[in-house]
């Protein structure tokens, strides 16, 4: 990479490589942003051609009118590479938990038998085009195997994230109205094997689930019931090695993936066929530049939007080796997923800056014995990633060589929408880049003018939309107009996040704009005041909430991620305050700091701050079963306490 300014470009042997390396696609793009769609989507393969590129009926739209398409026909049968090449190429590596635990892989043609397998299974047992099925399953080849059999036949999967509760499971299985669930025994997590079967046990009760189908992964003791349950292994045993793809409609309703939940009742975002296969295959190819030798490494669990796009449909859609990681990154060494990256020979690595931040934490000095020859570039996703935390990527990690794409998107959309392309660039730390060519998005303020540079407003999404967003909420069409189509009129989709341009009209995402907080009538942004806080040399994490004050109306209070093992927590303490007020100003000062050993997150890396924010509300802490870390819950109310 080199260096211009601010910013960092990709070298000319890397430009020279890549899909794309000239800026002209965005203007190309822009002229007719739904003939360039519909110019991409005739490069896969379509039973049938569409008649309407785009229909637009606000706040709703549609994509590929009447065009008939099956994404595992994409990727298994009518792939831009030869399927005969392809068919011996390697598809999946899965790592599991466990060191010494061997490797499993699977070709595209094993990968694409034991889908047609499953797939009839599934059809034996009564599962129909339109039918809802619902996945619990870890980070395991069959999670896999499950979402593209369910395709393959036209059902509608549901994949609920396996470290959620049985509650959890519960609310999505109800909604959806699925009959079948998949499952598994159990699996590793830090050591221990989680009993998934039980919480899947407990979740069906009281919802439509008649049959429970189980893959043995950890071989733990589990509950039978001979009339509910069966085990994977024999469903497919005797089944047909291939299965006709069911021929869909651009429109038919593909997957429902729910938000988590955070605030109120999760929302079931419906993603549709058509538009979703396009835009993960051609997002995939520009944005990681997927050539042919490419083993990519999406750290994200199946269970988010990241892992089903990114860990799963992008790669397989591009012919390259995705890899499949079933534990954390830093157990049961700090360094794993870096051995993970040099024993696969990863050469795109996709993570969280929660996760880059965390490998900081641990120092530099662990990776000093790993080469990281083979990669070649790196992603962030997530979470807006700070300055310090894209520096230190790009110098441990990538070697000052990698081009880093920070990227945003959301459930809702369903693929990346603004990002830098690595054979064009610019590559500006903190900064996320462009919108993708073909998608429009713009920087209002509260009265829906377009703000100027370098000013915070609300980012949005205008027609004609990408067309692998989302089509509305399952079930609840007054939650997607009220969410979605509320803040600016029915044709201007509102992303809840907060972002501001520079000069060159990078784009720099602040954070979701209810984590606003108005001290004093003024508006500071806890995303703002993180990255101030990350600015300090010796602390690698915080998180930044807002708390009732009487006089203020609203103050931040600060949590730090800091072991005060040379005991100069005070020190430490006026020195992010110190920071605070150089950054960003008095006004913006917390009214409290925190030191904590480690912050209540995720086992996908997201802080949940919301839980920090009860400690203070008295409010129900809720369900803490999605936390990685629940104990840290119970550190933090101590030191608050005190």
């Amino acid at each position: 990479m080199q260096k211009i300014g601010d910013s960092y470009f990709p070298t000319k042997e890397f430009k020279d490589g890549a899909w794309l390396n000239d800026d002209s696609i965005y203007e190309k793009a822009k002229k007719d942003p739904i003939k360039f769609w519909e110019d991409l989507a005739k490069e896969l393969f379509w039973f049938k051609s569409w008649k309407k590129g785009f229909l637009h009926k606000p706040p709703y739209f549609q994509w590929f009118l009447d065009g008939k398409i099956n994404i595992t026909s994409d990727i298994f049968e009518k792939n831009n590479l030869d399927f005969k090449i392809l068919k011996n190429k390697t598809a999946l590596i899965w790592e599991a938990e466990p060191p010494e635990e061997k490797s499993r892989t699977f070709t595209y043609q094993e990968l694409f038998k034991e889908v047609c397998q499953f797939a009839n299974a599934l059809k034996k047992l009564g599962v129909k085009k339109g039918d809802r099925v619902g996945i619990y399953l870890p980070v395991i080849p069959e999670v896999v195997i499950s979402m593209l059999a369910c395709a393959r036949i036209g059902a509608v999967h549901s994949v609920v994230f396996s470290a959620f509760s049985p509650q959890a499971l519960k609310v999505r299985l109800q909604d959806t109205a699925a009959k079948v669930l998949i499952t598994a025994d159990g699996y590793y997590r830090r050591g221990q094997v989680i009993n998934l079967k039980q919480n899947a046990d407990e979740g069906i009760k009281e919802t439509e689930v008649k049959k429970t189908i189980v893959v043995r992964r950890a071989k733990n003791e589990v509950f039978w019931d001979e009339k509910k349950d069966a085990w994977y292994e024999d469903l497919i045993k005797d089944e047909k090695d291939f299965c006709e793809a069911e021929v869909m409609d651009a429109e038919d309703a593909f997957f429902i993936l729910y938000t988590s939940g955070s605030t109120g009742k999760p929302k079931g975002c419906l993603h549709v066929c058509g538009g979703y296969t396009v835009q993960s295959y051609w997002t995939g190819k520009w944005i990681f530049d997927f050539h042919s030798d490419d083993i990519f490494w999406c750290t994200s669990d199946p269970g988010w939007i990241t892992g089903h796009t990114y860990a799963i449909y992008s790669p397989l859609l591009n012919g390259i080796t995705s890899l499949l990681f079933e534990g954390a990154p830093d157990f049961p060494t700090p360094d794993r997923w870096a051995q993970i990256v040099e024993k696969h020979k990863v050469s795109i690595f996709y993570t969280a800056p929660t996760a880059i931040r965390m490998f900081e934490k641990y120092g530099a000095e662990i990776l000093s014995k790993y080469k990281f020859e083979n990669l070649r570039l790196l992603g962030s996703v997530g979470e807006p990633i700070d300055e310090a935390a894209w520096l230190w990527y790009f110098r441990e990690v990538g070697r000052e060589k990698c081009p880093i794409v920070d990227t945003w998107w959301q459930t809702e959309t369903g693929g990346i929408l603004i990002t830098s392309l690595p054979g064009i660039g610019p590559f500006k730390p903190a900064f996320t880049g462009l919108p993708f060519p073909g998608v429009k998005v713009d920087i209002l303020d509260e009265k829906g003018k377009p703000c100027p540079k370098d000013v915070q407003g609300n980012l949005v999404i205008l027609p004609p939309f990408s067309p692998g967003m989302f089509r509305g909420i399952y079930k609840n069409p007054e939650k997607y107009l009220e969410t979605y189509w509320s803040q600016y009129g029915k044709e201007i989709y509102f992303t809840s996040d907060g972002a501001l341009k520079d000069g060159n009209d990078l784009i720099r995402i602040i954070g979701r704009v209810d984590d606003v907080i108005k001290v004093a009538g003024h508006r500071v942004s806890t995303g703002e005041l993180e990255a101030a806080i990350n600015g300090h040399n010796e602390i690698s994490e915080c998180a930044v909430i807002g708390v009732p004050d009487e006089i203020k109306g609203e103050v931040p209070v600060a949590f730090v991620s800091y072991n005060d093992k040379k005991g100069v927590a005070e020190e430490v303490k006026k020195e992010v305050i110190d920071q605070i007020k150089k950054e960003i100003g008095p006004i913006a000062l917390p009214k409290e700091v925190y030191l904590v050993e480690d912050l209540p997150k995720t086992r996908s890396g997201k802080i949940m701050r919301r839980i920090l924010k009860r400690l203070f509300t008295g409010e129900e802490l809720g369900d803490l079963s999605t936390l990685s870390n629940p104990e840290s819950v119970e550190k933090i109310k101590n030191i608050i306490r005190k």
